[in-house]
């Protein structure tokens, strides 16, 4: 009789959990796609789909180099109800593996039983938005011009992730279209989420350097999630201190190459949480800037066995801790069994000290910086007292004709105001003073 009123009482316990979880979903503008969800049917056929699709990646290997060929690569497979295509699937299974992103592990977050998450914002953007339950990655719908447009430049946003690693640009991580008979042919792209994990996050900002429609009252009714805008943020600032200057040069980076694609109109995602005691602690650990420079340094590697030579701190060497990784205490002391030492330029998985520099040139080259030991680490950047939720997305509005006259438009209606749709050289140059002026 105990042993059964025990287990009433934890099932009860485990449904008042799951029914506070869904509470503060809603409240976060998340609600869960049941069986009486408008979208339950799609994302079931996403879910099926996706199965089918990464299994087959997972079942054939994928060559050690990229060709041309897989950048325009379409594979089909027929379901019973539908059709699913997948776009240059070896290309995002190599993204996916840079990123550290298990296949199965993938796999499973996209197709597990459990439901997605829809998630409602004040965005003005058509698309509808999905998350994984375990809210780990982001689903969007796109329109076919979108769709083009990024497998005709996927090679260039590949060739920039290469050469700077730690890039702020929202990884990619799948492209798909689900055809159903008689039925609009859909499209749908995976994201990594910028804001993982976000059980702390309470408030969340869209930046794009501009003033005009740029404000969104907190205390207003209507979608349940705020996303605030840049004129909320007056006031506040990224509080990064030496790591700042790590922020700005990689925003112009990272500008720069949108630029060179005609885009305008992308965002800075922001969100921000407090360190605790032991995470602040944590960080300062020798073992865990062990972990974290190894991390830093193979973000890249094209294999799991390769493991470059990583230069720790200290010696003849500090100037990489100054220059490049975090110039903060992180690199200064262990808080470990090494407390009250430095820590000593020495090498992992080499003997020798010798290509110390040629490390050290490879780091700088490609802008990295000491990532955190986190699973989201290209998005998540710590602070002193706060740990910052930072990425680039939306960047896919090309500077056509459209956009030009929309920019005649507002010139004659905000004259002298700032406003969104400018030429692409002048949106970067904008966005990246925004960031410099709200950090330090």
């Amino acid at each position: 009789m105990a042993k059964r009123n025990g287990q009433r009482c934890s099932g009860t316990t485990r449904r008042r959990r799951w029914w506070g979880l869904r509470r503060r979903w809603r409240m976060l503008g998340l609600f869960e796609i049941n069986q009486e969800h408008e979208f339950y049917s799609f994302t079931c056929l996403m879910k099926a789909g996706l199965h089918a699709a990464l299994q087959t990646s997972i079942d054939t290997p994928g060559p050690d180099e990229l060709s041309a060929e897989h950048y325009k690569s379409e594979q089909t497979q027929v379901h019973k109800d539908y059709e699913m295509q997948t776009f240059a699937g070896l290309v995002f299974s190599s993204l996916r593996h840079s990123l550290d992103i298990n296949e199965e592990e993938y796999k499973r977050s996209l197709s597990s039983d459990c439901c997605y998450l829809q998630f409602m914002s004040n965005s003005k953007s058509k698309a509808d938005f999905f998350l994984t339950n375990d809210k780990r990655f982001f689903l969007k719908t796109q329109n076919k011009r979108e769709v083009k447009f990024l497998l005709s430049n996927l090679m260039a946003y590949m060739d920039h992730l290469e050469k700077y690693p730690h890039s702020l640009l929202v990884r990619f991580l799948g492209l798909h279209s689900i055809q159903v008979p008689n039925e609009t042919k859909k499209y749908f792209i995976v994201m990594q989420s910028v804001f993982y994990p976000d059980e702390r996050i309470d408030t969340r900002y869209d930046i794009k350097g501009c003033e005009v429609g740029r404000w969104t009252d907190p205390a207003s009714t209507g979608s349940p999630v705020k996303i605030l805008k840049d004129n909320n943020f007056e006031g506040k600032h990224i509080i990064l201190d030496q790591k700042s200057s790590w922020l700005v040069d990689q925003v112009e980076l990272d500008t720069a190459f949108l630029r060179s694609l005609n885009v305008l109109d992308y965002s800075i995602l922001l969100a921000h949480q407090p360190l605790h005691k032991d995470e602040l602690d944590g960080k300062h650990s020798f073992s865990n800037l062990i972990v974290r420079t190894e991390k830093s340094m193979a973000q890249d590697s094209p294999t799991e066995e390769d493991h470059p030579t990583i230069p720790l701190l200290g010696g003849d060497s500090s100037r990489l801790a100054s220059d490049t990784i975090d110039s903060g205490p992180d690199h200064v002391q262990d808080t470990g069994e090494h407390s009250g030492h430095s820590i000593h330029c020495q090498e992992i998985n080499l003997p020798s000290v010798n290509s110390t520099d040629a490390e050290l040139q490879e780091f700088h080259a490609h802008h990295r910086r000491l990532l955190p030991n986190f699973k989201n680490s290209v998005h998540v950047i710590d602070g002193p007292e706060l740990r910052y939720f930072v990425g680039i997305v939306d960047i896919f509005t090309v500077y056509g004709l459209k956009k030009r006259l929309e920019n005649l438009w507002k010139s004659l209606r905000f004259p002298g105001r700032a406003f969104s749709t400018v030429s692409p050289a002048t949106y970067s140059q904008r966005f990246c003073q925004w960031v410099k002026d709200h950090t330090k």
